[in-house]
């Protein structure tokens, strides 16, 4: 491709070492399940101190019972209260353990079967059967309602207490007090059977509502994140960040950069033999093993039209080696042309022109955004490629300046340039 001018290039940007496809799939279920398990361990520490304190109002209750009303006064009931609260504390220290944390299920049958079935061994030390229909009660809701995930585990908690309680007073053939019983037994037990109905049904509709929410979260994310790599393809990540923050003109001046111009010879006069898609595949494997030379000296891409590539060096974050690493990203074009050309049986050239200088580098309009550089500097490079000879690296003077003390350049003399007149130019002949 002869005579670059850089107002007629059109974008085509996505190198392959940030492709799409490069992002590894989701697995939603291993996802939720760890936001699960985090979330019923954060939980179960608030429903730890809920608990704790709910129980000391208890314990405060019976020590003023046994203060002024001393006759009402249950011993046993508040060496529970205090045997539960000291279970509390102890839970919420164990909640700092990665491994008792790596285990949330049994965390949570643990705690809530402490706290129900505490007291029913208390009961049944004393040789009595005793529902505690308001404790029970309390607990499931309140599981419910801090908790309302996982609803198996839900039930098997609340199984868990009701097989206690029919199982052993069954076993042990203890009989209920009148007193603990202020309804009747089939009453009692149908109020318990609608409760847990009401708290199992109400966690796995929650939790049905979480996953989805959680399933359109991560897609919102991946999406965003598709985006974010989208937009890092076609802009420099700074460049990009300051386009999120003000979508407005974006024009910096940079007082040193080194341009590189590319092309590969004979590839226009090939595209009139072979197909179209046989012809882009070529250009594709050429110019990906480019974008990754790109990557590998921290270098910017600016853009590629037809079988031309440009890259620059000190922008948009300004280093010093700028012009020495566009050299050598120069040199490994040329070498990786080569093993192409071995590879595919080609005998495809690169013609390549450098320069050093000023340059303004921006993006402009508001759609089909594109970092692009404009100055003489960008000129001149341009016409060092068009003006150069096939398997040559040809720089500017300015590059020579800055590098003749690190390589071996053969001056060409003044050559005549389009627009330009006569200038200096150097070729390249690799490392000092």
């Amino acid at each position: 491709m002869s005579k670059i001018d850089t107002t007629d290039w059109v974008e085509n940007f996505g190198p392959p070492a940030r492709e799409l496809g490069d992002t590894p799939p989701l697995n939603l279920k291993a996802d939720y399940e760890a936001w699960r398990d985090r979330f019923t361990l954060s939980r179960m520490k608030l429903g730890l101190w809920l608990a704790f304190f709910a129980f000391l109002t208890f314990s405060l209750l019976e020590l003023t019972t046994f203060l002024f009303n001393r006759q009402h006064f249950n011993s046993s009931l508040l060496l529970t209260q205090i045997v539960v609260q000291l279970i509390m504390l102890a839970g919420i220290a164990s909640l700092q353990i990665p491994a008792v944390r790596r285990q949330p299920a049994l965390i949570f049958l643990g705690l809530s079967w402490s706290t129900t079935l505490l007291p029913q061994l208390r009961a049944t030390l004393n040789g009595i059967a005793q529902p505690d229909i308001i404790a029970w009660s309390l607990m499931f809701f309140g599981q419910a309602t801090l908790n309302p995930v996982r609803w198996p585990l839900h039930l098997t908690a609340q199984l868990g207490v009701f097989i206690y309680y029919f199982g052993v007073n069954a076993a042990l053939k203890l009989q209920v007090k009148p007193e603990d019983m202020p309804v009747a037994p089939a009453m009692l037990y149908l109020y318990l059977f609608w409760a847990c109905v009401t708290c199992n049904l109400s966690v796995y509709l929650y939790e049905r509502l979480a996953k989805a929410e959680f399933k359109a979260r991560r897609a919102l994310e991946a999406e965003r994140e598709r985006s974010e790599r989208l937009l890092l393809n076609i802009l420099p990540p700074p460049i990009a960040e300051r386009l999120k923050q003000d979508p407005q003109t974006i024009a910096d001046s940079f007082a040193e950069v080194t341009v590189l111009f590319a092309d590969i010879v004979g590839f226009t006069e090939l595209s009139s033999r072979i197909s179209p898609t046989e012809l882009v595949r070529l250009l594709n494997e050429i110019f990906s093993r480019f974008d990754h030379l790109v990557e590998r000296h921290s270098l910017e891409k600016i853009k590629t039209i037809g079988d031309a590539y440009m890259v620059v060096g000190g922008l948009p974050e300004s280093h010093v080696d700028h012009a020495q690493a566009i050299v050598e990203m120069g040199l490994d074009m040329q070498q990786a042309l080569v093993e192409f050309n071995l590879k595919k049986d080609r005998d495809f050239q690169i013609r390549i022109g450098i320069s050093t200088g000023l340059v303004v580098a921006g993006v402009i309009g508001w759609k089909k955004f594109a970092y692009d550089l404009w100055g003489d500097t960008v000129n001149t490079a341009s016409r060092m490629e068009s003006h150069g000879i096939p398997g040559c690296i040809q720089v500017s003077e300015s590059t020579y300046e800055r590098l003749k003390g690190l390589y071996v350049f053969e001056e060409r003399g003044e050559i005549e340039i389009k627009g330009k007149g006569k200038m200096k130019a150097y070729l390249l002949k690799g490392k000092a």
